[in-house]
């Protein structure tokens, strides 16, 4: 048997009284523990309603569990009456039972955490391409295959050139007439030497050493073939020539990598760029290398925007000497980006520094060359890579716990200094951005004051059983369930008592065939509404509409229901009412298949709605997502005859 509060608290009362009086009746002949036990008796008897954190409608006299989600219950005691409204007293066993706790508001130094991904790739400025520097054969490929390591001034190829015979014989015979320099005269000897010396840059230009033309000067005739040396260190990771291939000057024979520094390359989706400068620490690891972090810095931030996976991309350049890092190996990384009181992403730690216009990679402490182009370095202010902090007082934070949000209202709880119990006060507080687990908070509160940062939904939860303002209710007053389940508001439609039993004709003229084609549609429309999708829900109805056009009684009954639907709380109200013909239908055997018909008392403010599913687990049209088990199934339809 259920005891209403009413009651609950007239037996309460009745029972205190008859105590208050036996005890002071013992006062009469005790008067040294009189004051004691008038003490002690008020402490006692005073009434506690036991409440639920999540469901405040929730009010019983004694401690249990919550008959909707089987929480444990906690105690609200009377609040006195000295407190504003936006204000909570408990007593100090009270916060101890809701473990209820508080941190101070700080000023400190924030990071917001940024995740990316992306992956290792090769350095564009150390990639080196072997090209054929005259027409030839290539007789042999020292290099037959790709990953292989070459240092510099390794033998890669072998050629056969004709224009290099000619070329050789003409580098002899310069190199003859110099060595008979005695025997001419001096401006002879002038015009030999010069000949000498542009035969020799000739060789040059066609891409043989120096030590390879001294050899080919001390021969007394030219060689079919001459070697082709690496000009740079690194792995060849294309190789694209073949032996016995003939060559073009400029055809490309191999292309060296040198992997002793590479880029890595995060993917920034659009919400994460504004948290993105210059300079910034990212500190990264590779699926291929576990237990292993590596950091690097932010040297560029790609200005154009990937419009297919809307992503910017980030790079870092990471030194790789011990050759960990391989190019297309996968990166997790984190940004670790500082922000200002406003919550905006800042790198002070670039203020003074120097950086190379076309390489910004390059960053020194003073000014001097590029390492890369030889450029002069300029500061960093002046390629607007700095952003600095618009004020000198570091951002006003409290932890992320402490702030309940809900659209674009923000709300903490903050304990009121000076009470001889725990007050806790309601405040909405303006928050930019969430660096990591604190709030930045931009209005509202003030450095020292104390939060409560776990229990703050109990607390909101009493403010609502009092009616007062709270998280849910602004202006004060219950809201419609304590904790907004179903997004409805007290005005929704179809608001009324539900029947337990159908007495009222909703009888449709529908053929046997016809009918499974509605029932189909309105379980596809029960079944959307439970999954919170307005637009296909919206077409189930229309479906249903375009079925029983022209059906007799159809126009009657289904009109009502065609109201105005624009919203999924109007449309769940819609759906009730056509819950109602559908229940009749089903009573009287139109539907061949079993139905079961649910309940869920908490619809439309308590006042309760049924429906028809197929299945056995309810699925809660009028709830959706946020309450879809709430219901129970109060009976099966099955044949006409059974159902009589």
């Amino acid at each position: 048997m259920k005891i209403t509060s009413k009651k609950t608290k007239l037996i309460l009362s009745i029972v205190g009284a008859i105590f208050i009086f036996v005890i002071g009746w013992k006062m009469g002949n005790d008067p040294v523990t009189a004051p004691a036990a008038v003490e002690a008796a008020t402490e006692s008897t005073a009434p506690t309603i036991w409440t639920c954190a999540m469901h405040p409608q929730i009010k019983l006299p004694s401690a249990g569990q919550c008959p909707i989600c089987f929480m444990d219950l906690i105690p609200l005691e009377a609040h006195d009456t000295d407190v504003v409204p936006r204000q909570l007293k408990l007593s100090e066993s009270a916060v101890e039972l809701a473990k209820i706790s508080t941190t101070k508001v700080l000023r400190q130094v924030v990071e917001n955490p940024v995740l990316l991904s992306g992956k290792v790739e090769y350095d564009e400025t150390l990639v080196s391409r072997i090209t054929a520097w005259i027409p030839g054969r290539l007789e042999r490929l020292y290099v037959d295959y790709t990953g292989i390591r070459v240092n510099k001034g390794d033998h890669m190829v072998e050629l056969y050139s004709p224009e290099l015979i000619t070329a050789q014989e003409e580098l002899i015979q310069a190199y003859k007439q110099v060595n008979l320099g005695g025997n001419q005269n001096q401006s002879k000897n002038e015009t030999v030497m010069k000949t000498l010396d542009a035969a020799r840059k000739k060789f040059l230009l066609l891409g043989l050493t120096e030590d390879q033309i001294r050899t080919i000067e001390k021969q007394d005739s030219p060689t079919n073939h001459v070697i082709i040396y690496s000009p740079v260190s690194g792995i060849v990771i294309h190789k694209n020539a073949f032996e016995g291939m003939y060559v073009t000057t400029g055809t490309p024979i191999y292309t060296i990598a040198d992997l002793s520094r590479v880029w890595v390359v995060l993917d920034a989706y659009e919400s994460q760029v504004p948290f993105l400068r210059f300079g910034q620490e990212v500190t990264f690891s590779a699926e291929s290398i576990p237990g292993k972090t590596f950091t690097g810095a932010i040297a560029y931030i790609d200005p154009v925007l990937d419009e297919k996976s809307r992503t910017v991309k980030v790079r870092l350049n990471v030194a790789n000497d011990d050759g960990l890092l391989k190019p297309g190996a996968f990166i997790r990384g984190t940004v670790h980006s500082t922000l200002d009181s406003d919550g905006n992403a800042i790198n002070p730690d670039m203020a003074d520094k120097w950086v190379g216009p076309m390489h910004p990679e390059i960053v020194k402490d003073k000014p001097g060359k590029c390492d890369i182009c030889g450029m002069d370095l300029v500061p960093a202010k002046d390629l607007g890579i700095v952003n600095m902090p618009k004020s000198d007082k570091l951002p006003l934070v409290v932890p992320a716990s402490a702030v309940l949000k809900t659209g674009k209202r923000a709300v903490v709880y903050v304990k009121v200094p000076g009470t001889d119990s725990p007050v806790f006060e309601g405040r909405e507080v303006a928050v930019s951005s969430r660096a990591g687990d604190y709030y930045i908070i931009m209005s509202g509160l003030a450095e020292g004051e104390e939060v409560v940062t776990n229990g703050n939904f109990k607390i909101d939860s009493a403010l609502q059983i009092s009616a007062k303002p709270s998280m849910m209710a602004p202006e004060g007053g219950m809201s419609g369930t304590g904790h907004d389940h179903s997004g409805m508001s007290a005005k929704s439609p179809g608001a009324k008592p539900k029947p337990e039993s159908i007495n009222k004709d909703y009888h449709l003229n529908l053929t046997p065939a016809l009918s499974e084609k509605v029932f189909a549609a309105y379980i596809k429309l029960q079944s959307t509404l439970a999954k919170d999708d307005y637009d296909k829900s919206y077409s189930a109805l229309m479906e249903i509409h375009k079925l029983t056009m022209g059906v007799k009684g159809a126009e009657e009954i289904m009109k009502p229901t065609m109201k105005s639907a624009d919203n999924i709380d109007a449309l769940r109200g819609v759906f009730e009412e056509l819950s109602q013909v559908m229940r009749f239908a089903a009573k009287t055997g139109l539907f061949s298949a079993p139905v079961n018909e649910a309940f869920c008392p908490m619809a439309f403010d308590f006042k309760g709605a049924y429906w028809l599913q197929t299945g056995k687990e309810i699925n809660n049209p009028y709830f959706g997502s946020k309450m879809l088990r709430c219901g129970e199934i109060r009976r099966q339809w099955n044949s006409p005859a059974e159902n009589k």
